[in-house]
């Protein structure tokens, strides 16, 4: 944890380096689609087609609440990557209970993107922390471990 605070910190990175370190250390891609299929489920439970207004659950509550719970979900989730594996089973199953509470699942789309999002924030792992009897890396090193390229 010391060496992130330290790349981050490092004025030798640059921003967009910066950005790779506090990237890798989060489940980011999970939690964008956890709340990508939340907003997804928002905006199918309000349409409203011709003479046609599609409204379920319980005076429409549900259609509300529930995208709600996952966008939150999302932001949780890349905020708060040690808790990751609760908020990812939460996520899956609050995706799963929409298929029955918002519209079939914001018509399958927001519910594909949020259960995909729980489980890759699941899934992911925080990188291996460096032993003790390694020296510590020096800027350049860490630069280049960032990007990929050798120097």
């Amino acid at each position: 944890m010391l060496l992130i605070g330290a790349a981050m910190t490092s004025p030798d990175l640059t921003a967009r380096a910066r950005f790779r370190v506090w990237r890798r250390h989060r489940p980011l891609v999970g939690g964008l689609l956890v709340a990508l299929g939340g907003i997804e489920m928002f905006f199918s439970g309000q349409l409203d087609i011709g003479q046609l207004h599609i409204q379920l659950g319980i005076e429409g509550l549900q259609a509300t609440v529930i995208p709600l719970v996952l966008v939150l979900l999302g932001i949780l989730l890349i905020s708060m990557p040690a808790h990751r594996i609760f908020y990812g089973v939460i996520a899956l199953a609050v995706a799963v209970y929409s298929l029955v509470g918002v519209n079939l699942g914001g018509f399958l789309l927001g519910m594909l993107l949020s259960a995909v999002g729980g489980i890759i924030a699941v899934s992911w792992a925080p990188p291996r922390a460096r032993s003790q009897d390694d020296p510590a890396p020096t800027a350049e090193e860490a630069e280049s471990a960032i990007t990929g390229a050798e120097r």
